[in-house]
């Protein structure tokens, strides 16, 4: 008979030419797509009792006729039909609408099943459907499944075509699990799965069912993440650094602060890969100022001590000169050489720094995208990281590794990632996390406030500059706009100005010259100005740790993780820090943010709200991220499912008989349709 893959849907019985056409159109051409043609959601047609049912709720309930029925027309075609029904002893009204032709079936003491809307004040079921005795389709007291259909095909004629192709082609369903996992985990077999997810009889069954196909997506796609990981170390071609015992100590010895459990867990898994001889690729996520930098310090020391080079590649100028000065301050005892690398320098700076590169007198080298230009040469670069990795795109990523013999990659990103879909989206990436905020750092202090409190927060704001701190106020337009009642950045800035003689004022945009934007960030850095007015470009990790109040105008206009990474900016010195929300938000899901932000801190905590509220396409961008689309996976709820899955593939691709024994042909065949096994490596 041969696979169902193979067969065409022409030979499952009732399905001539015309209707082939129909199924071709909802793109299924083979048996396996018409069984694979799952549904996206059932009709409960479980007898009921009224007492347990909602106003409102669609029921279907067992009744019996008790009255005469009563027709009224409305034009030739149009009715309206009550029938006085007995449900569970219950005198009900029920309503039918352009059924009449019904009415000589309706003979008082006939039993019938009834399945429409419940309106308990009135007692009174608008039917939708009704099943007389004798009746040759029985959907009452089952769940009937709904797929997705258009044009001629109606829901009755799929879910009989279907149940056809499995009457006939059934017992062809093959198993592509081992045994081994199937009994591991508790699942159905693939042919039991496939029946009670179209024809479950009961909830239980269908959760068990759907258990097993989720399970199944999440396993195949994370062997596919898990293999392309495996041969990544296969790949002998990395660098096998060889860092000595005590080294990493010395430099963390001489840091002028104590490190956090988190950040030493870290670092010695770093350095767990950076000695291995394959190429290491991890992603290092923590809250915003959770010391990713000191993590990277350590990590390059390391490397540039066991003889190789380092890049560290960050989104802004700004940010590249901050992380330059603070490895200049840590490396200044042990004389490792950090040079920078951007574009506004002259052709003679430049030219100076990439012959020093090149003769290996630089010992790190710190940049923006200027570092991945053609002409960039590294004597042995040996540890590439890059910071904010969502700012950089794939293909600037890969041109920086490049650069060195499969050197290890270390990515940071400040943006937290709820596990589940750092496990989904970086798969086959390790993941670093550091939970912790280091000692003595106070947690800020979130307000939510509406506009009328204006003059309140500029008189507080004044105490704290007067104090000598500094102030953030953030907004989220630069001029006015016709459509968006917004406080503009520009209209804001005279306004303060105007409000605080004393102090300055300082002004940053999008629509600035690069220049101009440093400059202006410097001076606030310096504390030559007091307040800052912003638009959102100040987000991305300027550390100003005489900031202690950030003020957000216009908050419902920002999403939850850039409202946190905006927060991030203040509490990094000793002082307790402020974060004043201003915001009138009219719809539910904004006012929702605003609880968020002041109920928690942690970005853990944030990104997984937020990833509740958008989902994980908009969490991401999909677009940007790949994020995977699962037919039946939901990756907020299937998480424990997916931890079982990711264990699971790990631990096969591991084992030698994954590779040859015949139980696990199926899985393979997979890997080699997503073209995994052909040596199609994505970066």
């Amino acid at each position: 008979m041969g696979k169902l893959s193979e067969i065409t849907v022409n030979y499952v019985k009732g399905v001539g030419p015309q209707k082939a056409e129909w199924l071709h159109e909802l793109g299924i051409h083979t048996v396996q797509d018409l069984i694979e043609y799952f549904p996206f959601r059932y009709e409960d047609y479980r007898l009921r009792d009224l007492s347990e049912v909602t106003d409102g709720e669609k029921i279907t309930v067992q009744a019996t006729v008790c009255g005469a029925p009563y027709v009224q027309m409305y034009g030739r075609n149009k009715s309206r039909m009550a029938v006085k029904v007995i449900v569970s002893g219950v005198p009900v009204q029920s309503v039918w609408f352009n059924r009449h032709f019904l009415k000589d079936r309706l003979q008082p003491g006939i039993d019938i099943v009834l399945t429409g809307k419940w309106e308990a004040r009135r007692r009174q079921i608008t039917v939708s459907e009704c099943e007389f005795p004798n009746s040759r389709t029985h959907q009452a007291g089952s769940l009937q499944p709904v797929y997705s259909i258009s044009g001629d095909v109606t829901q009755k004629w799929m879910r009989s075509v279907i149940r056809q192709a499995l009457t006939q082609y059934g017992s062809l369903i093959e198993e592509v699990l081992p045994p081994e996992l199937i009994e591991r985990r508790g699942l159905l077999s693939r042919r039991e799965a496939v029946f009670s997810v179209h024809y479950a009889e009961n909830v239980e069954e269908g959760q068990a069912a759907r258990k097993r196909m989720v399970y199944e997506e999440l396993l195949l796609f994370q062997l596919k993440l898990q293999a392309l990981k495996a041969m990544n170390k296969q790949r002998t071609s990395g660098i096998a650094h060889p860092i000595e015992d005590g080294v990493v100590e010395q430099f963390v010895r001489r840091l002028p602060f104590q490190l956090t459990n988190s950040q030493k867990q870290v670092i010695d898994e770093i350095i767990h890969d950076l000695r291995q001889p394959w190429s290491m690729n991890r992603l290092l996520q923590g809250d915003v100022g959770a010391g990713k930098t000191v993590v990277a310090a350590a990590a390059l020391y390391a490397v540039v001590m066991a003889g190789s080079q380092g890049a560290l590649m960050a989104p802004t100028e700004i940010l590249a000169e901050q992380h330059l000065r603070s490895l200049k301050q840590m490396f200044e005892p042990f004389g490792i050489q950090v040079e920078l690398l951007v574009g506004s320098m002259t052709e003679r700076q430049r030219r100076d720094v990439l012959a020093a590169l090149q003769m290996g007198m630089i010992d790190v080298i710190v940049g923006t995208h200027a570092l991945i230009q053609e002409d960039v040469y590294f004597r042995r670069l040996g540890l590439v990281i890059t910071d904010e990795q969502h700012r950089f795109g794939v293909n600037q990523r890969a041109i920086l590794r490049r650069k060195g013999m499969d050197p290890d990659v270390l990515t940071m990103t400040a943006t937290p990632i709820p596990r589940t879909l750092a496990i989904t989206a970086f798969g086959d990436m390790d993941v670093s996390t550091l939970r912790e905020l280091p000692k003595g750092r106070k947690p800020v202090r979130t307000y939510w406030v509406k506009h009328d409190m204006l003059p309140r927060i500029i008189t507080f704001m004044g105490k704290e500059m007067q104090a000598g701190r500094q102030c953030y106020v953030i907004c989220p337009l630069i001029e006015e706009s016709e459509k968006l009642d917004v406080q503009n950045a520009l209209d804001l800035h005279a306004q303060l100005q105007q409000a605080y003689p004393n102090f300055r004022v300082g002004l940053l945009h999008g629509r600035m010259q690069n220049a101009e934007k440093d400059e202006e960030m410097r001076r606030f850095k310096d504390g030559e100005s007091q307040l800052l007015v912003s638009t959102t470009v100040v987000e991305v990790g300027v550390d100003v740790p005489n900031a202690t109040v950030m003020v957000i105008y216009d908050a419902d206009r920002f999403g939850l993780s850039q409202l946190h990474q905006l927060r991030g900016r203040v509490g990094r010195g000793e002082h307790q820090s402020h974060c004043i929300l201003i915001a009138d938000p009219k719809s539910e899901v904004g006012r929702e943010r605003m609880r968020i932000m002041t109920e928690t801190n942690d970005g853990f905590e944030v990104a997984r709200r937020d990833l509740e509220l958008r989902g994980p396409g908009d969490f991401f961008g999909t677009k940007q991220s790949g994020l995977p689309e699962f037919r039946f996976a939901d990756m907020m709820n299937d998480f424990e499912i997916l931890e079982m899955a990711r264990d699971d593939a790990a631990e096969l691709v591991q084992r030698r008989d994954f590779w040859t024994a015949a139980e696990y042909l199926p899985l393979r065949e997979l890997l080699q349709r997503e073209k995994v096994l052909s040596g199609d490596m994505l970066d």
